[in-house]
């Protein structure tokens, strides 16, 4: 058994900004914008990925590729990712998916002529959306957006489009990667028990959302690791106190007691929910 607090990784960005999130510290205004949050345990390869993400500015329209495609490349698997919206301007947009399907050739064009700017389909987001992004999936994410991300454990992005920004293109691995068509939801949460639901499941891994209550069990079976990451509010995991802004790898079996108002995401690398992973104290404490 092994609770650890996962360090934490400023990721300077173009996009970024110099007011983050409750929880972190702000990069002084002379420095460069931090766009990203990164938790990770050194030394260790871990199976998934946690980050929040700040934009003052729309990020590149991009695309990640499926295992398949990844591993014919040579890295080790693709990438699948997920976001909780935390904040959002008024305004504010995803950019999901395109407004008609593409065949190759399009989405070419369109990446050189940048008309894909307007076939990619910008969805309005607030606080509280949830998006589960499968390979594939042509997206951007628009300004003043403040969110978490869970994904693959892998720095795999294929940039088709970039505003006129001047950063390298992906085209001749991208578009062979790409879905481009209209967005459907990869999964759609399920209630699993009171304070309990799973608000992405079906792939590559499964994200919950906790909320407060009674002093429960963590139990993490067969070796699969989980990240315990408090949105708001804290509580105790096997005798440290957590809080947002920080982010917990556990491995076995960890006491857990959230703070009554508090917001808890957690996520581990299974396709499908595991029913035991949290249960009441014995005797019902």
């Amino acid at each position: 058994m092994t609770v650890t607090r996962l360090d934490m990784i400023e990721v300077a960005k173009p996009w970024g900004r110099h007011v983050l999130w409750p929880g972190f510290r702000d990069p002084p205004v002379t420095g460069e914008p931090i766009g990203e949050i990164w938790f990770a345990a050194p030394g260790r390869d871990l199976p998934l990925l946690v980050k929040y993400l700040f934009t003052s500015e729309k990020l590149s329209i991009q695309v990640h590729p499926n295992d398949a495609l990844a591993q014919a490349h040579g890295h080790p698997h693709g990438k699948e990712e997920c976001w909780i919206v935390l904040d959002a301007e008024p305004g504010a947009t995803l950019g999901l998916g395109t407004t008609r399907p593409l065949n190759s050739n399009e989405l070419r064009a369109a990446a050189l002529d940048g008309s894909i700017e307007t076939l990619m389909d910008w969805k309005q987001v607030k606080a509280g959306d949830i998006v589960h992004v499968r390979p594939g999936t042509v997206h951007a994410i628009g300004a003043g957006i403040t969110l978490i991300e869970v994904q693959q454990n892998i720095d795999l992005t294929y940039r088709l489009y970039d505003y006129g920004r001047p950063r390298e293109l992906h085209l001749d691995e991208g578009v062979p990667a790409s879905e481009a068509k209209p967005f459907a939801s990869a999964s759609a949460p399920v209630a699993l028990s009171p304070g309990r639901d799973a608000i992405v499941h079906g792939g590559h891994f499964t994200v919950e959302r906790w909320s407060g209550g009674p002093a429960r069990i963590i139990e993490c079976p067969n070796g699969m690791p989980g990240w315990a990451i408090p949105v708001s509010g804290g509580g105790m995991i096997d005798g440290h106190r957590v809080e947002a802004g920080q982010c917990w790898l556990i491995e076995g079996e960890a006491t857990f007691a959230a703070d009554k108002a508090s917001d808890w995401l957690f996520a581990y690398p299974s396709a499908h929910p595991v029913p035991s992973l949290l249960r009441n104290m014995p005797g019902g404490a």
